[in-house]
């Protein structure tokens, strides 16, 4: 890590050294916030390491629909709660065999809103849509998971809320819970944490707002700075050193009669061939609230060979005065398609910062992650109160992260698109990769549900509002 010199590209390293564990809006899925009538799941659980102790926990899982209608597998999310070995301990998850396919079933990482003496972490079990669904009295068979710590160290299993080393046959067990679309349908959480329901109250009214469609024509259009964006040209990190950041690449394309802004990435080897982009906002005035964006994230580029450390982002950042300042915030979601920062495929973290040291590398942050493909159009949504901060993904909960890592300063909103190195891909043939938004919502001091940024979303362009500004400067 010592090697990387910038202030983002040495963060960016999170992976490795956190301190904690276009279609069209109308045809977008809405995230329910109650269970169909039918549905109805029951998830079996058995153990193949039973001991108190052991390398890497085990929990193997079935999954039984027991209701009366199809149940889309997309829809379901799986929770099995555990207690950390420590504050600090990182945690990673594998599948090692599933009947479904273990290239279906993804592993996500969150921290509970309140601990208990047996659980302060979870391990969310979800599927992909190639998964498929349950029919009424199906179940997805066998899925032998597993997940230990970054470091392999010991776990001590004892105390964890979902474990039980006297199951080693499958059998019901509501030590573990699920969810069908955001509804809780079966098993009980740790005490304190139970699953709620996002609510389907319309967004309250007031709530200082900044929404922007990106509807632009081109990065020099004058409306782009008049609304208080600016396109990155100024030269340095994150990425390959000697690339420029070029504000040209910066694009406004119609799609389906939507405008979005399109971000692309190119190179053909070199830091010289190397072009990075980002937009951001010149006002550093946005702290509590809800953050949402809609972005596309890409796992192939465009044209060319395949295989670049590219990074696609959503994030809210301030400056770091000094090394470990206690007054740093940044809030990320950060695609890796091809991997990078250690791991070998793609990946999607979600990383609260409280702060960080450049050099020697020093990281105080929590972060979630699901190793997964998210290659697509996605629904990304922020909260941030004075107790906790939210992500979710497509409606659905991604991670929770602690209050020792809410913003004591305001923040920018950015999006960019750069490459960790050129170490993935050294052919000099060139190619090119695109991130592009639809649009970017902000609503000061207001938690809103993801259901609630779409009734938002709807509002404002049920209007014809393609642009308001209403945050006052910090």
């Amino acid at each position: 890590m010592s090697s990387r010199t910038t202030r983002r590209s040495t963060r960016a390293a999170l992976a490795l050294a956190a301190l904690v564990g276009s279609a069209a809006l109308a045809t977008l899925p809405v995230t329910t916030a109650s269970a169909a009538p039918g549905d109805g799941l029951a998830v079996q659980y058995r153990t193949s390491a039973s001991g108190a102790t052991a390398d890497q926990s085990e929990p193997w899982l079935k999954v039984r629909n027991t209701g009366t209608t199809t149940v889309q597998l997309s829809q379901v999310k799986i929770r099995y709660y555990f207690k950390a070995d420590s504050p600090t301990a990182a945690y990673r998850f594998a599948c090692s065999w599933a009947v479904k396919g273990c290239s279906v079933v993804t592993g996500t990482f969150g921290t509970l809103p309140n601990a208990t003496a047996t659980a302060d972490r979870y391990l969310e079990i979800g599927f992909t849509p190639a998964a498929g669904s349950l029919a009424p009295g199906a179940d997805t068979g066998d899925m032998q998971l597993r997940f230990h710590q970054s470091n392999w160290q010991t776990l001590n299993q004892s105390d964890d809320y979902s474990f039980n080393g006297a199951r080693t046959m499958y059998a019901d067990w509501a030590q573990v819970t699920a969810r069908i679309s955001g509804a809780h349908v079966w098993g009980t959480a740790p005490a304190g944490n139970e699953p709620t329901e996002p609510p389907t109250t319309p967004p309250p009214g007031g709530g200082a707002t900044l929404f922007d469609d990106f509807s632009y024509t081109s990065h020099t259009d004058p409306a782009l700075a008049a609304h208080g964006w600016s396109v990155r040209a100024n030269p340095g990190g994150p990425g390959v050193p000697g690339a420029t950041w070029d504000p040209s690449k910066v694009t406004f394309l119609t799609q389906s009669g939507n405008t979005v802004m399109n971000l692309e990435t190119s190179s053909a080897g070199t830091g010289a061939t190397t072009t990075h982009t980002e937009v951001l906002t010149k006002a550093t005035k946005f702290k509590n609230g809800t953050y949402a964006a809609r972005v596309k994230f890409s796992d192939a580029p465009k044209y060319g060979p395949d295989g670049d450390r590219v990074v696609q982002t959503f994030f809210t950042i301030n400056d770091l005065k000094a090394p470990m300042a206690d007054d740093y915030a940044e809030y990320d979601f950060e695609y890796l398609p091809n991997g990078g920062w250690g791991e070998p495929a793609n990946i999607l973290y979600t990383t609260s910062w409280e702060t960080y040291n450049p050099d020697p590398w020093q990281a105080v942050n929590q972060h979630s992650e699901s190793r997964t493909s998210f290659a697509g159009w996605h629904d990304l949504v922020v909260t941030i109160d004075n107790s906790r901060i939210t992500y979710y993904v497509d409606g659905a909960l991604f991670g929770v992260h602690d209050a020792a890592y809410l913003p004591e300063r305001p923040m920018s909103i950015n999006f960019n698109q750069w490459l960790i190195d050129l170490n993935g891909q050294t052919s000099t043939t060139p190619r090119a990769y695109d991130q592009q938004v639809d649009y970017v919502l902000h609503v000061k001091d207001q938690v809103l549900s993801p259901a609630q940024v779409t009734a938002k979303l709807a509002a404002l362009r049920a209007a014809g509002t393609t642009f308001v500004d209403e945050v006052p400067a910090s």
